[in-house]
C-alpha cells in the first residue's frame, strides 16, 4: 500500500512540473524583469547598503532587521538543497541542469523583489492583532477579502512544503553513511528511527523559542556555515584547477544537447534545473516573504532589494560550488549514489579522510538551520488558517514529521515536496502579476527620493 502511494506521489509529481509551471516560473521571472526595468540588477550595490544596517530604524514597524530577515529566508534556502539538491539534479538531469538552475535564479531575483516588497506593502494583521506579511495576507489586503480561498489553499500547501521531510531524511542518510555504516554501528530502520528521534528532540528545543530567537540562531548560524562550506568546495575547485573549465563547458553543453550518459532529452533537463532551483531558492513559492514581511522597515521596497539577493547567494553562488565539485571530481560519472551520499564521495575523493567528515558538519550547520527557520512559516500559515490560538500546534507537528522524514523514501519526499512547491506557485505568482502595478509605482517613488538624497 505505501509503496503503490510513493509511486502514485512521485507520478503527480512529475506530471504537475510540466509546461505551466516551467511558464509560469521563467515566464514569471522574465515579466517581472522586464517590467521592473531591471530594477533589481541595477541596484545590487544599494541592496548591499541595506543589508549592512545602513538603513535600519527600530523604531519602524516589524519584528526583525533586514539581515534578520534575510537570515532567516536564507537558512529556509541555503540548506540541504544546495548540498545534496545539487546532486539529485545532476543525477536526474546531467550537469546541464545546473544551467538552468542559472537561469531560474537569475529570474528568480525579480521574482523576489516583487513577492517581498509586497510582503510589507500589504501587511496585514492576525487574530492577535500582530501585523504579520507573506502572500497570505498580501494576496487578501491587496486583492480583497473575496480572495481569502486562494489565500488558505497557498497556506495549506506551504504547510506541507516547508516540513522538515528533505531535510531530516538527507541529514540521516549522510550521518547513516558517511559515520555509522563505514564504523560498523549499522545502518538499519531501527538506526535511522533513533537518529530522526535525536533530530526531533534538537529542533523541538529551538523552534518553541518563537521567529525572535530563531532570527538570533539563523543569524549567527548562516554565515558560519556559507564560510565553513565554501572554503572547503572552493579547496575541492581549485585542487583540480585542469578540470574547471572544462567542468563549465560540460554545463553549457548538456543544457542544450541532454547528457549522453544519463540519456536526458533537452525538455526532461530543463524541468529539471527549474525544479531543483525552485527547491533551492524557492523563488516564487511564497515562502521568503513571511519572512521579510517581518523585517522592520516602512519601506517595501527597500526589503524587496534585500530579498533579491538570495537567489545570488544561495544558487548562483552555493549551488553552482558544489555541483563543480561533483563534476571536477568525476563522481557523477564514477558513483551511483544520490543526493548527499553523491556530495560526499566527491568530498571523500577530494580530500580523503577527513573530506566525509568535514561534509558532515556542514550538512549539520545547513539542514539545521533550515528546521529552525522552517517552522515559522509553518505557523504563520496554521495561524492565518486557523487563528493564532491553535498556530503553536504546527511545531509538535513538524517534530513528528521529522522522525517520519527520517525512516522514508528520498524520491517519494522529493515527489510530495515538488507538488506542494508548485501548487504554492500558482497563488503566489498570479496574485504578484495582479499586483505588481504597486510595486512599480512604489520602485518610481523610492528610486526618485534615493537619488534626490545623494544630490
Amino acid at each position: 500500500m505505501f509503496e503503490k502511494l510513493g509511486e502514485l506521489i512521485i507520478t503527480i509529481s512529475d506530471g504537475i512540473w510540466g509546461a505551466p509551471i516551467l511558464i509560469l516560473l521563467l515566464g514569471g521571472g522574465f515579466y517581472f524583469l522586464v517590467y521592473s526595468r531591471l530594477a533589481p540588477l541595477r541596484y545590487i550595490g544599494h541592496a548591499i547598503q541595506i543589508l549592512s544596517g545602513k538603513y535600519d530604524d527600530p523604531n519602524e514597524a516589524g519584528q526583525l532587521r533586514h539581515y534578520q530577515a534575510l537570515s532567516t529566508a536564507l537558512a529556509g534556502t541555503v540548506g540541504m538543497g544546495n548540498i545534496s539538491g545539487v546532486a539529485v539534479a545532476i543525477t536526474m538531469g546531467g550537469p546541464g541542469a545546473i544551467f538552468w538552475m542559472w537561469v531560474s535564479a537569475l529570474l528568480g531575483v525579480s521574482t523576489k523583489f516583487f513577492t517581498c516588497s509586497l510582503a510589507v506593502m500589504f501587511r496585514g494583521k492576525d487574530s492577535a492583532g500582530e501585523i504579520q506579511g507573506g502572500p497570505m495576507y498580501y494576496i487578501t489586503e491587496g486583492l480583497g477579502k473575496n480572495w481569502k480561498p486562494v489565500a488558505i489553499f497557498f497556506s495549506i500547501m506551504a504547510m506541507i512544503g516547508v516540513s522538515p521531510l528533505f531535510q531530516a531524511n538527507q541529514l540521516t542518510q549522510m550521518i547513516r553513511d558517511v559515520l555509522l555504516v563505514p564504523n560498523n554501528i549499522g545502518g538499519s530502520f531501527t538506526t535511522n528511527l533513533v537518529t530522526g528521534i535525536f533530530l526531533a528532540i534538537i529542533v523541538g528545543l529551538v523552534v518553541i523559542g518563537g521567529i525572535k530567537r530563531i532570527g538570533k540562531v539563523t543569524g549567527s548560524l548562516v554565515p558560519t556555515m556559507v564560510v565553513l562550506y565554501s572554503v572547503t568546495v572552493l579547496y575541492i575547485i581549485f585542487s583540480h584547477p585542469a578540470e574547471i573549465i572544462p567542468a563549465f563547458k560540460t554545463i553549457f553543453a548538456d543544457a542544450f544537447t541532454g547528457n549522453a550518459v544519463l540519456g536526458g532529452s533537452l525538455g526532461a533537463i530543463i524541468i529539471t534545473g527549474v525544479r531543483r532551483a525552485a527547491f533551492s531558492n524557492e523563488a516564487g513559492l511564497g515562502t521568503a516573504p513571511m519572512a521579510h514581511g517581518a523585517a522592520k522597515t516602512n519601506e517595501p521596497i527597500r526589503e524587496g532589494l534585500v530579498a533579491m539577493l538570495g537567489p545570488i547567494i544561495d544558487t548562483i553562488v552555493v549551488c553552482t560550488m558544489t555541483a563543480l565539485a561533483i563534476i571536477v571530481t568525476d563522481t557523477w560519472i564514477e558513483s551511483n549514489a544520490d543526493g548527499i551520499t553523491l556530495t560526499a564521495h566527491a568530498f571523500d575523493t577530494a580530500i580523503p579522510i577527513y573530506g566525509k567528515y568535514i561534509l558532515s558538519v556542514c550538512a549539520i550547520f545547513f539542514s539545521m538551520s533550515t528546521m529552525f527557520a522552517f517552522p515559522y512559516y509553518g505557523v504563520k500559515c496554521l495561524g492565518f488558517v486557523a487563528g493564532v490560538k491553535y498556530q503553536h500546534l504546527y511545531n509538535y507537528i513538524f517534530v513528528l514529521v521529522i522522525i517520519i522524514g527520517a525512516v522514508s523514501n528520498l524520491r517519494v519526499i522529493i515527489g510530495l515536496i515538488d507538488i506542494s512547491f508548485a501548487l504554492m506557485a500558482f497563488p503566489t505568482v498570479i496574485t504578484t502579476i495582479l499586483l505588481s502595478p504597486h510595486v512599480k509605482r512604489a520602485a518610481k517613488d523610492y528610486f526618485t527620493r534615493l537619488k534626490a538624497e545623494k544630490l
